[in-house]
């Protein structure tokens, strides 16, 4: 089922919630409560639950541990998910150090990189030499990769992991990259992100 990216992104928020609302001892929810929680329409809530079949009761609401396994099932979430990292430079490396993956169920098992100085077999999350990726990725069965390499390299990058049977990349190198059709790619510019942010706050400060 091909879905649009901006329901997943909020069934990604309403889980969010959901756990939220669990930890202070909710056991069901309404599509309000969801609304409220995620910044949209109650029946934008319904609608998006009832594209996966998923459907509440008016009065008694959504059972917060179902409609969690629901969730957890559609998002992948129902089985741990390994990834590798290509790039050991600072977000490549920042990313293998972070821990918050692992409850989300997410497992970076491996980093790649083509400098013999950042090569570390005996890491907590190992870093390889760029070469060997093919075949780690074959064997281990990885279908997704974080691409955090400079723009010259970020190409020959995708098109290695992606010739080893990746499926899916986010990237952080800032440019478009061509992916062949069995590869989805997201990407994350943080420059855009950080212009975008500064020229809304000078906007407001402007308006003030």
């Amino acid at each position: 089922m091909i879905t649009n990216k901006n329901c997943i992104i909020r069934l990604s928020r309403y889980k969010n919630a959901l756990y939220r609302l669990q930890a202070l001892g909710f056991v069901k929810v309404f599509s309000d409560n969801l609304a409220d929680a995620v910044g949209v329409t109650a029946s934008q809530v319904r609608k998006d639950f009832s594209i996966f079949g998923i459907s509440g009761n008016k009065k008694g609401g959504y059972q917060i541990d179902l409609l969690l396994e629901k969730l957890n099932n559609i998002l992948g979430k129902d089985r741990l998910q390994k990834v590798i990292v290509v790039g050991g430079g600072h977000i490549g490396s920042a990313l293998m150090r972070y821990r918050g993956f692992e409850k989300e169920g997410i497992k970076i098992i491996a980093g790649f990189d083509i400098d013999p100085a950042k090569i570390n077999r005996s890491n907590p999350v190992p870093i390889l030499p760029l070469e060997e990726a093919r075949i780690f990725i074959k064997t281990n069965g990885i279908r997704i990769a974080i691409l955090a390499v400079p723009d010259i390299a970020a190409q020959q990058a995708l098109d290695l992991i992606c010739a080893a049977g990746i499926k899916g990349v986010l990237n952080f190198a800032p440019l478009r990259l061509k992916a062949p059709e069995s590869c989805i790619v997201n990407y994350v510019n943080l420059e855009i992100e950080l212009e975008n942010l500064i020229y809304f706050v000078n906007v407001a400060e402007k308006t003030e």
